[in-house]
């Protein structure tokens, strides 16, 4: 996939990134212990089953990261850098076996100000799981090249 310039995507246009991902129990556990995150919601199956939802949820950080992922390919790929994260909002639990699948909606873009080959995108992220349900919504503002400019490898 070569990926978008700044040029490609327009205000109003929603992506629907596709395949999903699955997050399997290892993927949590090695996430978790990447991080250094040893809350025992995402590690301790005795002590998670004894929560309101009685078994162990994904860290929500393996989530967020999925789903951002997950838009690359369609949205990202040619950035130059991810400029800001907001309004990142976990709106329901994930659980080892869940597939993940996102959407990516075009709020506005603009010319950078300092650099004419490239210009700012503000994107927002949805991710579902497998059942419809909305997990997770998140908000990002990305620095894309224009066409022509930066790496020509892609």
């Amino acid at each position: 996939m070569s990926g978008a310039y700044f040029e490609d995507l327009e205000k109003g246009e929603t992506y629907k990134h596709f395949p999903g991902r699955t997050i399997t129990e290892s993927d949590d556990m090695w996430f978790s212990c990447l991080t250094l995150n040893p809350n025992p919601l995402h590690i301790d199956a005795h002590y998670a089953a004894q929560t309101q939802h009685g078994k162990r949820l994904v860290n929500g950080l393996l989530v967020f990261s999925v789903a951002a992922g997950l838009s690359v390919r369609d949205i990202s790929l040619r950035a130059v850098a991810n400029l800001e994260y907001e309004s990142v909002k976990h709106l329901a639990p994930t659980f080892h076996g869940d597939t993940l699948y996102a959407e990516t909606t075009i709020l506005d873009k603009w010319e950078s100000k300092g650099k004419p080959d490239r210009g700012v995108v503000y994107v927002e992220t949805r991710a579902s799981n497998q059942r419809g349900e909305a997990v997770l919504t998140f908000r990002r503002k990305i620095l894309l090249y224009k066409r022509g400019a930066g790496p020509q490898t892609l």
